[in-house]
């Protein structure tokens, strides 16, 4: 801004000494001079009101709200988000934007997310963490994100897109990201947990008796010494999964969410002598045989 004060209508040189000096001089000087305090007062109030601080001004406290002005070509360096932990929570956990921009949470049950301040008319972004602990109970620590989240859901590790609910294959600490440009109406979501590849070729596990089934492997062993139960979560779109029976001591069973041989709900594959195995892809929500050798399924 350009400033109202104006130096040069105040006479330094006013009163002459040796002289008569007509007081209208006077008069002049101390009304230039009180308007430039006037000009001076309202000027550094203005900037008070603001400007960007590196600390509070005596007597205030610091408040550098920019009010959703623009800050442009700008280097910036040794930049920080805030970090807000909801603790051990569970039912609906509101993720508020204005509050931090990384936001943690360890499962106590099932959360259901909500989003709120995300910017009306700006690109805004919001990263989740969530710990599922080691009492993990497959279809008991679930995450459901809100009717908003409707785009990059098919690129998200266990998410049902039918309910938006994410089902977690283990327990530990996963990461999501979230983004709306138009005050959270559209919500993008970006799994940060694993590789974008949903087939993961290389990758195996061997499967004790009464665990989860992973989602972050291909083939799943099992070596049974008695009948033995597991369970299958649902995957994300396209990813495959190949089940084998790699010892064979009693019938594996294994509860799979969304089976697609059924009409709604979970189903049952069953492999019950050595070597069966099945294949299952998981497309529009449901776990399809793409192929079969010996395996049954209810």
């Amino acid at each position: 801004m350009t400033s109202a004060i104006n130096p040069n209508n105040i006479d330094g040189a006013y009163p002459v000494a040796g002289q008569d000096n007509d007081s209208q001089g006077f008069r002049d000087n101390f009304t230039n001079i009180k308007t430039n305090f006037q000009y001076a007062g309202a000027e550094v109030t203005d900037l008070q009101n603001k400007a960007v601080l590196k600390a509070a001004l005596s007597g205030s406290v610091l408040d550098n709200n920019m009010g959703g002005s623009g800050l442009s070509s700008a280097i910036i360096t040794n930049f920080s988000a805030t970090k807000y932990d909801h603790g051990t929570t569970s039912g609906t956990v509101t993720i508020n934007y204005q509050i931090a921009h990384y936001q943690t949470m360890t499962s106590g049950g099932a959360i259901s997310l909500a989003f709120t301040n995300f910017p009306p008319s700006a690109a805004g972004t919001v990263r989740i963490q969530i710990t599922i602990p080691g009492s993990y109970s497959p279809g008991t620590n679930t995450l459901t994100l809100p009717a908003s989240v409707t785009v990059g859901t098919t690129n998200v590790q266990g998410l049902n897109t039918s309910t938006n609910t994410i089902t977690f294959a283990t327990s530990g600490t996963f990461e999501f990201e979230f983004l709306s440009s138009n005050g959270g109406s559209a919500i993008s979501i970006f799994d940060l947990n694993r590789n974008r590849d949903p087939i993961y070729l290389p990758s195996t596990e061997d499967v004790a008796s009464a665990a989860p089934i992973s989602l972050t492997k291909t083939n799943s062993r099992f070596s049974t010494v008695t009948s033995e139960t597991s369970t299958l979560a649902s995957g994300s779109e396209g990813q495959i999964k190949t089940l084998v029976m790699e010892t064979y001591g009693g019938a594996m069973v294994v509860t799979v969410s969304n089976a697609g041989w059924k009409t709604s709900g979970n189903g049952t594959l069953t492999l019950n002598s050595l070597g069966a195995s099945a294949t299952l892809q998981y497309i529009n929500g449901k776990w399809y045989c793409i192929g079969n050798n010996s395996a049954s399924f209810a």
